[in-house]
């Protein structure tokens, strides 16, 4: 076996034993292990590519973790990358075949975009989360009617039973806030979607009594960007970025629009990002001074 294996590599056999975040995170995983391994060889994105009958842009696909890995083309890319150990191989072939697996949010596919469904992967691999929103309260924190007031906005030709699928996928989402290990979730949310009536003024005084118990967690902390700011160090939309414990997974940004979305991994777009969430965060109410507004305001809905 050669150095470049990673028969000992621990972060293979964690994710085999105990995967976080579905495939949408293996395929990383498993990408970023086979991009060492080429690298470690010496072989061109070309010449892996004709390994597996292949172009060099289906590796790239690959090693970015971008599609699923058949498991004759990871057998097929370890021959040449010096992968001869039975173990380790059968390691690989394993975590090839789970990168196939659907996760739990599969089960709502018919109202689940293929943009949105990478997010849902990372955010449940994800340590901490960070995120500013300016229309909306985030979607980890909202109540089911406040969701369905949401749905319903963005989504006015769709069918009640439509609506409702919307609702209980972004129910089922918030499950992770609770779970053991949960991530840290950071949030900041403008003064604005609070202030918004979206729902009208039952379900607004629902959210911020949501709200306030949600800041009750450990893991979770709000700020609210009050509008005597005036301009905001995050002019635009909304901004939420992901961090990972797994050395494999590097911090991955993500903008969300109308109809897409954009995840930037590259460090010198995260590191921009991660200044703009320092200085919203700096600039915010500290959460305690965030909790009192929110009973300020529970206090005018009512």
């Amino acid at each position: 076996m050669t150095a470049a294996q990673p028969s000992s590599d621990p972060s293979l056999r964690r994710y085999l034993d105990h995967p976080r975040g579905g495939p949408t995170v293996l395929r990383i995983v498993l990408g970023t292990q086979l991009r060492r391994l080429r690298e470690g060889a010496g072989i061109t994105r070309e010449a892996a590519g004709d390994a597996i009958r292949g172009s060099h842009a289906k590796i790239s696909r690959l090693e970015l973790g971008r599609v699923s890995c058949k498991e004759r083309d990871v057998a097929d890319l370890l021959t040449p990358y010096n992968v001869t150990d039975d173990a380790v191989r059968a390691d690989f072939l394993k975590l090839a075949r789970k990168t196939s697996s659907p996760g739990w949010w599969h089960q709502y596919g018919d109202v689940l975009p293929g943009w949105f469904e990478t997010h849902i992967g990372l955010e449940e691999a994800a340590s901490v989360i960070r995120t500013y929103e300016v229309q909306f309260v985030p979607g980890l924190l909202q109540t089911a009617d406040y969701a369905r007031a949401v749905a319903q906005l963005g989504h006015p030709r769709s069918s009640p039973e439509e609506i409702e699928r919307r609702v209980q996928l972004r129910v089922q989402r918030q499950e992770l806030l609770t779970v053991p290990d949960a991530p840290r979730v950071w949030a900041v949310i403008d003064e604005a979607s609070l202030r918004r009536p979206l729902g009208g003024p039952e379900v607004m005084a629902g959210q911020l009594r949501h709200l306030l118990k949600m800041a009750e967690l450990p893991n979770v902390t709000l700020q609210i960007a009050p509008f005597s700011l005036g301009g905001l160090a995050a002019a635009g939309g909304p901004i939420t970025i992901l961090r990972f414990l797994e050395p494999d997974l590097p911090d991955i940004v993500y903008l969300e629009q109308l109809t897409s979305a954009l995840y930037l991994d590259k460090r010198d777009d995260v590191d921009h990002y991660l200044a703009v969430m320092d200085r919203l965060s700096a600039q915010s109410e500290s959460p305690r001074e965030s909790l009192e507004i929110l009973e300020r305001l529970l206090k005018q809905e009512n």
